[in-house]
């Protein structure tokens, strides 16, 4: 079997050296790390986790926590962009992700005893709900944390500008000459949906138009049913919205099916603008014009915070929000 002493044999290079490199140390030139892993993975040396956390006090191992209502998880294509990001800076430092759940070998735990069974390095928290008493046990335990989607005080957090996004989908839509414009919004228990309605409501105010009775509809859910029903209600009513801005863009999709439901076009009858960018977004009938979030970024930062906070026990909070942009599709039209 090939040994880090084999390796430093052939390369020329220390045996202490070559361990540099397996355990990711920054003090190796690129140029010997590339040498070194390449002539391992010539003599097909593959390192010995156990040995490697002996020498490191590390798993290399990163816990994943969804913490939402929904148990849509990671089937949401929000999730599943952000942590296809994570997964690709994470992997490339050497740690493996895995996910974390109250049930450990058939029982039920806290987070907290999971992570510490699993000896988890640090976790990535996905939440759109905090009501879940286990997930403060979490961030008091001292386990390195990044959360996504919020902004609590006290622990690591990347989002994206909820409030700034809401406003830009307002001021496109008054600059079509909506002034009957609707929110169908994703629920005040998450901090998304609480930030985007914050910032229909201040986009009102800013382009001096009035709140209208029952204009401000949804669940607590970021989900096709809840727009498609939401749609519903709004359609009902007798003072018509001609826009219509979902906190989502799957509530956004399920507002259009409502709207054809009912005979009616998008955008000929009703405008519509979704938040996120999901891919489905650019495909559908007609294509969604959004607010786009940069999903690789966000997890791309999570995981770099997350790993100075690991390997370089760096205790200052970190709480970074993202630029958001919007993407100018079919869905929205000009009032004639």
């Amino acid at each position: 079997m090939t040994t880090i002493y084999d390796i430093a044999k052939k390369t020329g290079y220390s045996p202490t050296t070559v361990s540099k490199v397996f355990n990711n140390y920054p003090d190796v030139r690129e140029k010997t790390r590339a040498k070194i892993l390449e002539t391992a993975k010539e003599m097909g040396y593959l390192p010995n986790a156990n040995a490697r956390s002996l020498t490191t006090k590390r798993s290399w191992t990163i816990g994943i926590l969804f913490v939402e209502a929904t148990g849509a998880g990671i089937r949401h294509p929000y999730f599943g962009a952000v942590i296809e990001s994570f997964k690709k800076i994470s992997v490339s430092k050497g740690y493996d992700l895995m996910f974390i759940s109250k049930d450990v070998g058939g029982r039920r735990s806290s987070y907290v005893e999971h992570c510490k069974i699993r000896g988890v390095d640090g976790v990535v928290v996905i939440l759109s709900s905090n009501d879940d008493p286990d997930f403060q046990e979490l961030l008091d335990s001292g386990i390195p944390c990044v959360i996504l989607d919020s902004s609590p005080e006290h622990v690591h957090s990347v989002y994206s500008d909820n409030i700034g996004g809401s406003m830009l989908a307002l001021r496109y839509l008054h600059s079509l000459g909506h002034r009957s414009i609707a929110h169908i919004s994703g629920g005040v228990n998450t901090f998304a949906g609480e930030q985007r309605q914050y910032g229909y409501e201040q986009a009102l105010r800013e382009l001096e138009l009035n709140l209208r009775e029952g204009y401000i509809t949804g669940s607590d859910f970021f989900s096709t049913e809840s727009g498609y029903e939401a749609m519903k209600r709004l359609l009902a009513l007798e003072d018509r919205p001609t826009a219509v801005y979902a906190a989502g863009d799957l509530l956004a999709l399920g507002a259009i099916r409502a709207v054809q439901d009912h005979g009616l076009n998008v955008p000929g009858d009703v405008s519509v603008i979704g938040f996120d960018d999901i891919e489905m977004s650019r495909y559908i009938t007609p294509a969604l014009t959004t607010v786009r979030q940069d999903t690789e970024q966000l997890g791309k930062v999570a995981a770099e915070i997350l790993l100075s906070s690991i390997e370089e026990r760096d205790t200052a909070v970190k709480s970074v929000m993202l630029p958001v942009e919007l993407m100018i599709r079919e869905s929205c039209r000009p009032v004639t």
